[in-house]
């Protein structure tokens, strides 16, 4: 079995590659296994990477080792391979994805626990080709949190106040935008100000619209929100982000489905795939089961549990 890490250089603002290698290097000390250390040097270089490594036929462990993008990109090259498990090893700012494992969330912390640990199936969102394992978002909650990047560099600029003015921009630009959506026998045109694809939990740095979904059970949660005013959308917005969606059906539609969404635009819009950006007219999410193997840490009850 080879153990392969991917790097990402720019994750959390500072390249933190010395770092992993010191751990991997100490963490191996006793280990027969091979592994690499892998430093990415640009977009989906880590999903090339890992199918390149995949080709060989060998058992292969990779750990994204960054924030939530580098985990997708990892879970790109590693989605429908047999030979392949990944996991996230959390170097970056964001890690909504661990986030849903609540108090054993820093278990993906302790390399020792991923090197000692199980491999289960799980579920991913095929969203127009591209692999989600966690959440897919199309409307002001999209466009907001892809393009915090924009003014993460403006001096005295924290994240926070970032994200502050990317929501005032798009905000500015309108909440609402022209869309058809179907999911099963859902069916709905007009303006809306969001919808949200839920194979985990958390996104945008602590949003949690789905308080149960799980990554392997077949199932996507859908919310749907309709066209809102302003004032209307500063007073959900918060019960949305803590999981209470539920308490405003006048606003918010729940969906569950094992099928495919499927949304048309009015125009390009901004679609959020675990954070990272794809632009389209159309949309087809669909959910496909046991797509994935994850690498589970050892001592991790969650899986074991379906009232987690």
């Amino acid at each position: 079995m080879k153990h392969l890490f991917i790097v990402n250089p720019v994750a959390g603002g500072s390249d933190k590659t010395a770092e992993v290698r010191a751990k991997v290097e100490k963490a191996f000390q006793d280990r027969e296994d091979s592994f690499e250390i892998y430093v990415t040097c640009g977009p989906m270089d880590a999903a090339r990477k890992i199918i390149t490594e995949a080709g060989l036929g060998e058992q292969l462990r990779v750990y994204a080792c960054g924030g939530d993008g580098t985990f997708n990109e990892c879970v790109c090259g590693a989605a429908e391979q047999p030979n392949v498990a990944v996991c996230p090893f959390p170097t970056g700012t964001g890690n909504d994805f661990c986030r849903m494992f609540g108090e054993e969330k820093d278990l993906f912390r302790d390399l020792d626990a991923l090197l000692d640990g199980e491999e289960r199936a799980i579920d991913l969102i095929d969203c127009n080709g591209r692999w989600s394992v966690n959440i897919c978002s199309v409307g002001i909650d999209a466009r907001v949190g892809t393009e915090v990047h924009k003014y993460g560099g403006i001096p005295l600029l924290g994240k926070a106040s970032a994200y502050v003015v990317s929501a005032a921009v798009n905000v500015f630009k309108g909440i609402s935008s022209e869309m058809s959506v179907s999911c099963g026998d859902f069916q709905r045109s007009g303006k809306t100000t969001l919808v949200c694809a839920c194979n985990g939990r958390f996104y945008g740095g602590g949003f949690n619209p789905s308080l149960h979904a799980r990554p392997d059970d077949g199932i996507m949660d859908v919310f749907v929100v309709k066209k809102v005013s302003l004032l209307e959308f500063a007073a959900l917005i918060g019960k949305y982000a803590a999981g209470k969606a539920d308490e405003m059906p006048r606003y918010v539609t729940h969906l569950r489905t094992g099928g495919a969404l499927e949304m048309t635009f009015g125009r390009t819009e901004v679609i959020n795939v675990d954070g990272e950006e794809m632009q389209a007219d159309h949309v087809v999410m669909r959910m496909v089961p046991k797509a994935l193997k994850l690498i589970v840490p050892k001592g991790m009850r969650f899986f074991d549990d379906p009232t987690r």
